[in-house]
């Protein structure tokens, strides 16, 4: 149980920095969708942007996060040489990346639809250069289990985010109105989403100072064998990463092509409005697997230990996510309402239980691919990845133009469901882990009933909100009952 404490506590410290970060971002949410109507599309450029930098900051990395904690856990590794190396990689990739972009900026723009904001490439390309570079230090952070550090980072680069936004979006306008000649310097009123970009380039300007302590600890030296051992394990995981990411991110590119002109900006702006709210799975798979990755690999030279450790980590994942989506289902009206002020993006509600079901799928899928990482045969991670998103982008072409943003949904589904169920029965025959799949069932059926119950109250009413609560009480009782039994868990909490 010792790993279990130790995941618990480390996830606690990760989850609240990612869940309060997420939510002081979910302020941003209302205000983006106040100042941005759906009818103009500006809430779109946003998304679409951000979904290549996405894609883009997996190549940047390649990989060097996962591969760090493999080689940094070898006996007898020297830490500081592998760090070294793994900045090394990424920094090669990002100076190779941002010479080509500025080289080619005008076109390059004009070929993405933003011929008039060729800033919008330029900004955004400097920002996912310098949070490729930092995330080496912030994967050293979680090696080292200094997770507050890591948590308090996080938090900052959110808060100055925020703060820099209600200024801009909140303060500016007021300003404006009485003495314009004050901010008339910087200050454009329709220059709505070139301010959100130059905002998250101060924030990652400002993390990555931070983090000076942390890139310090490089030490020059080209070792050619480690880099060259590293970049062949990383890079089926660098495949795995953007067939994944694709997913994540699909919708955000392919949506404004599938769907010419301001039309798909506008659907891409509502669809990833609504999407918002389902983000808490997100939070739990990012918060879990922060601390899991590197407890993990920590006890990989004890192999019974270790499949205990995936056995005992992925049942407990299952259990929490599906109690997660259990409560968003339940106060869903209320945090519709509190999230996203503008009526005109409410329509995209219905996709949130599917895009939650997608998370839970991914988080499975993550818990499920610590069989080919263990035994270094990471190409199958990349294999799986690649036949999921196939099947996402398939679903795309076919569904999109007719459907919309509702067939983004399914395809996240479909997509995420491929990856976790090709990993899973490969698994058990490359390297077999004995998964507790009767619980995971159990706990999914019961999920389903309940969620179903939930479905036919009546929305906005105290009686629903009160009936969906109670659905929530009694998924949870049964959970403490079936794990642990009351008797039990009443005598440790009084010892």
């Amino acid at each position: 149980m010792g790993f279990l404490k130790k995941l618990a506590g480390e996830s606690v410290i990760y989850g609240l920095s990612s869940i309060v970060g997420r939510f002081l971002n979910y302020l941003l949410v209302p205000l983006y969708t106040a100042v941005m109507p759906a009818t103009t599309g500006e809430y779109g450029v946003v998304n679409n942007m951000y979904g290549y930098t996405a894609i883009i900051l997996i190549l940047l990395t390649f990989g060097m996060e996962t591969t760090f904690f493999r080689w940094a856990n070898k006996e007898g590794a020297d830490v500081r040489r592998i760090y070294s190396s793994a900045l090394m990689v990424a920094g090669a990739f990002c100076a190779l990346f941002l010479t080509v972009i500025f080289s080619t900026l005008t076109p390059l723009s004009t070929a993405l639809g933003y011929a008039a904001h060729p800033e919008y490439v330029g900004i955004m390309a400097v920002i996912v250069a310098i949070d490729a570079l930092s995330n080496i230090p912030f994967v050293y952070l979680r090696f080292q289990h200094r997770a507050v550090k890591f948590a308090v980072l996080k938090l900052t680069n959110i808060l100055v985010n925020i703060g820099l936004n209600l200024f801009v979006f909140l303060a500016c306008p007021a300003i404006n109105r009485v003495h314009p000649e004050w901010i008339a310097w910087f200050y454009r009123p329709e220059y709505l989403a070139g301010y959100v970009f130059a905002i998250n380039l101060v924030c990652t300007l400002v993390v990555a100072f931070l983090l000076w302590k942390e890139f310090a600890f490089f030490r020059w030296g080209f070792d050619r064998k480690l880099i060259r051992e590293m970049m062949v394990y990383a890079y089926p995981i660098v495949i795995l990463g953007v067939a994944g990411v694709v997913n994540q991110a699909a919708d955000k590119i392919l949506l404004p092509f599938l769907i010419p002109g301001k039309e798909g900006l506008v659907q891409l702006g509502i669809y990833n409005a609504a999407s918002k709210i389902a983000m808490i799975m997100a939070m739990a798979t990012q918060a879990f697997r922060y601390a899991y990755e590197p407890i993990v690999f920590g006890v990989q030279k004890d192999k019974e230990n270790t499949v205990y450790v995936n056995v005992q980590g992925t049942k407990y994942f299952i259990i929490f996510t599906l109690l997660g989506f259990l409560l968003v289902m339940a106060w869903l009206d209320p945090l519709k309402t509190l999230l996203i002020r503008n009526e005109d993006y409410w329509e995209g509600i219905r996709v949130v239980p599917i895009v939650m079901v997608a998370e839970i799928f991914m988080g499975v899928y993550f818990n499920f691919s610590f069989w080919y990482k263990l035994i270094d045969q990471t190409l199958w991670g990349a294999l799986f990845s690649f036949m999921g998103c196939a099947v996402l982008v398939v679903i795309y072409f076919l569904f999109v133009p007719v459907y919309g943003y509702m067939a983004c949904a399914w395809a996240g589904v479909a997509g995420y469901g491929t990856c976790m169920l090709l990993s899973y029965f490969v698994g058990q025959r490359k390297n077999p882990i004995p998964y507790d799949m009767k619980s995971a069932f159990f706990y999914a059926a019961l999920t389903a009933v309940l969620y179903a119950a939930m479905c036919y109250q009546p929305v906005g009413s105290w009686l629903g909100a009160g009936i969906n609560t109670s659905a929530v009480i009694v998924y949870a009782c049964i959970v403490v009952q079936k794990e642990w039994g009351f008797k039990n868990l009443k005598l440790r909490l009084k010892k």
